[in-house]
Formats: structure tokens, sequence, C-alpha cells
């Protein structure tokens, strides 16, 4: 009998898995992301992409999954995309850099949408998201998509098509044609985040979810996909991603606790996680400079996957927010401008403000051989600021809030939560929220969590 197919291993993982066998410390995670992604959902609340969606969710009217902000009922598909927008748009979100670099909270919204159609416990919903982590996360750290023209949300295709399969409770065959049919008719190019960024941007990896969760309702009803679709002729292999290994029997479980979601890493700045340290070190340059107008010159050295991704072209004179969040030489200039990085830096006066294009204009960016050999496990970035005096100040970070070495706490979440919501929810309706979440695993609905985010009139 011939082994089975990775496909059919991640299946049977997803259906394997059970609640008992997660520790407290991987449900008080989830508790966390989940709470960090209400605070990005809230913080999207009437942006253009996510206006979009809701007006398309709104003219398939059902009852079976909610949209956060609003009163409306669509499929969980439709749901699951404008959600996923509103976790997505900030850049705010949760990551993980392994060989590719991604989201894995891109999938919660999802995972939510299908419990509550699906009406599925909290528990179900805990363990969905479980799932998805475990197996996006270790397929970004099995192979680069980017380095061959491929976005990474490919590998959502994969993890939500697994967790959708757990949620709507397929059998193994089925939940491997789940997987079959997602990630080999959705495949995503890298020219998302490449040159001048668009809506789409934010929207890819909620794109990919949606079809994974229609991928799966094919599967539950008989439909059957490409197989074997990653090792076949013409299958992820070849065609995408070269072939690597990945051991499911090495996946977290109940005797190891290895859960991969544990090392997923959270933001404090709304804007791409790679230069989040480059953010701390000008900042921490700041005080000591009286005069920003002293400045001769401005050196970022950086890791190589920086430079090539956070360094381009377009990243130099960024038009749209989509750009300047994942701009390094512009987070720089803001950060020494302002001391901070926040939603008000990615306004239209604030990218096009003739400051930071000058302070850009005395930015140069190369990579460092010693960074790059950090990195993935630590997203390190070195800051020297030249002055006219003649002296040179440097404030290299090796890793900082949010990392596996200075973890968020419980009272960061919250804050970062409030943050986000005071400009649209009642200190009541927020507590309900908090509260709700953090018993989330023993949830039976989720009509109040929708309730107690929606707009007051």
């Amino acid at each position: 009998m011939s082994d089975p197919t990775l496909a059919r291993r991640l299946a049977r993982y997803a259906c394997d898995l059970s609640i008992d066998a997660l520790p407290e410390t991987v449900i008080a995670c989830v508790r966390r992301r989940f709470v960090d992604s209400l605070a990005c959902i809230l913080g999207a609340y009437g942006a253009k992409p996510v206006q979009a969606a809701i007006a398309v969710a709104a003219q398939v009217r059902q009852p079976a999954a909610s949209v956060f902000g609003t009163d409306l009922r669509t499929t969980p598909e439709l749901a699951a995309f404008a959600n996923g927008i509103m976790v997505r748009f900030l850049d705010y979100n949760d990551g993980y850099m392994g060989l590719e670099p991604g989201h894995p909270s891109d999938s919660i919204a999802a995972c939510l949408a299908l419990a509550e159609a699906e009406g599925a416990a909290g528990s179900e919903l805990v363990v969905a998201i479980v799932i998805a982590y475990e197996i996006q996360m270790r397929l970004q750290d099995a192979a680069s998509l980017n380095k061959r023209g491929w976005d990474h949300v490919n590998y959502i295709n994969v993890a939500m098509a697994a967790a959708a399969a757990r949620l709507m409770k397929l059998d193994e065959e089925q939940a491997e044609q789940a997987i079959n049919i997602a990630l080999s008719a959705h495949l995503a190019m890298r020219q998302v985040r490449s040159g001048s960024l668009s809506d789409w941007k934010g929207c890819s990896a909620a794109n990919a979810a949606r079809n994974a969760i229609f991928a799966a309702n094919l599967a539950r009803h008989g439909m059957t996909g490409p197989a074997p679709v990653f090792e076949g002729d013409m299958g992820f292999f070849r065609q995408v991603t070269g072939e690597f290994a990945l051991d499911v029997e090495r996946f977290g479980n109940r005797d190891n606790g290895d859960f991969a979601i544990l090392r997923s890493l959270t933001k404090t700045f709304p804007t791409n996680g790679e230069l989040h340290t480059a953010v701390w070190a000008a900042i921490d340059l700041r005080p000591q400079i009286a005069d920003l107008g002293n400045i001769e010159a401005i050196h970022i050295e950086t890791s190589e996957f920086n430079h090539r991704v956070l360094a381009d072209a377009e990243k130099w004179r960024p038009r749209t927010r989509e750009t300047a969040d994942h701009s390094l030489p512009y987070n720089v200039a803001r950060a020494l401008l302002d001391g901070d990085i926040s939603l008000d830096s990615y306004s239209r006066e604030s990218i096009t403000d003739p400051r930071a294009i000058a302070l850009m204009d005395k930015t140069t960016v190369s990579d460092s051989s010693a960074l790059t050999q950090l990195f993935p496990r630590h997203l390190a970035n070195r800051v020297s600021v030249s002055l006219d005096s003649g002296e040179t100040i440097t404030s290299e970070m090796i890793s900082g809030p949010g990392s596996l070495e200075t973890p968020m706490t419980d009272a960061d979440f919250e804050r970062k939560f409030r943050r986000m919501a005071t400009p649209h929810l009642e200190g009541d309706a927020q507590d309900r929220v908090l509260e709700l979440v953090a018993c989330l695993e023993r949830q039976t609905d989720y009509a109040a969590l929708f309730a107690a985010m929606a707009v007051p009139a």
C-alpha cells in the first residue's frame, strides 16, 4: 500500500485533533490572537475595501453568517471575505516568518464565519483556529513562495481548507479533497505585493480563505479534486515550490505540546512586521537629535529579504497606504518625525509630507550579511543617522515588543483592543467583547459577540 499523500496526512491531522489535546497555554494563545484580530477589525471599520466587500455580501443575504459592524447576515464565504479584509486591512494582525512570511490570523475570521454557520461550539472553533495556524506556519517553515513569484496566501488555501473541513465535520477523504480543490484551483501571484500596492494587498488572504470554504463545501457534497495535488507530475512541488518535506507526525499534538501558534508574533504598530525593529531603532535615536534639520544622512542596514521587499523602487515614493506601510525608508522617516507609527502615519497628508520625503531623500538601505544570518529567527534592523556636526549615532534592534523574547501580555492586547474600539464602541460594549472572548472555548453561539461589536446607530 502506497504512502498517503501529503494532502491526506494534513486531512488526517485536521480530523483527529481534539480540544483535549490542547494545553491551556495554547487555548490562551488562541484567545489573545482572537482579541488581537478583533482590534484589527475595529480599526478597519469604514475602510474602502471593506465597504466594497460588504456591498457584495449584501447582494446575497442569508441567515448563515454575520458581518462585523453591521446587521448583515450572508453566506459564510462572503462573511469570511468581508471580515477577513477587516482583520488584514491595517497590517496590524499577527505574523510569522519562516522561509515564507505570512499572517496566520488571516484564517480566524473565516473560522468564525463557518463556526457560526455550522452551529459549531467555541471548543470546535478553537480547534479549527489551531489547525489553521499549525498547517500554515509549518508550510511557511517548509518552503519559500515569494522567491518564485507566488504569494504566501497560497498556504492559506491549504490551512483554511483543512480547518473548514473540521468545522463542517467532513471525513478524512472529504477533507483531502477539500485541500486538493482549494490548492489547485486558487493559486495567487506575488504581484499583489510587488511595486505600487493596491487594495488587493489586504484582500488576497481573505479571498484565499473564502475559496477554501467553497472548496470544503464542494467536497462535502462529493466533489473530488486533482490528486496528488502536492506530489503530482503537474502538482504544487513541481510547479510552485520545489519539493519539500513535511513531517505531519511532528505537528503539535497531545504528546509533544509543540503547537506552532505559540511561535506566532504580534504587532505594536499597524505596519509590516519585518520593519518593526527599524521603527523601534528610529524611535530610540529620536531623543538624541535636537533638530531633525541637522540630519545629513540616514542609513538602514537590514536583511536581504527586507532590502528586496521593503526598499524596492516604489517604496521610496509611496502613493498608497498599502505601499507606505511596506516601505522601510518611509517608516523610519515617519518614526523620526513623530516618535511613533499610528493609523495617522498612513494618511494622504502624512504620505505626501515634504518633511518625510526630504528624510527619505537622505536615506540609503543595504543588506547586512550579519542581519541576514539572524533572519527569520530575528527580524533585526540597524539605523544610523549622520548629523551635520560630524557625529553618527546608531541603534540596532534585534527584536522588540511582540517578539518571542518580549511577547505582548493580556494587558497589552486589551490596550490595543480598546484603542481601536474607542472610536466605535462604548465602554460597556468593549467590556462585553472581552468577557466573551475570555471564555471563547465555552461559547455555544456568537450572536452576542457580533452584537457587542456592532456600531451603535
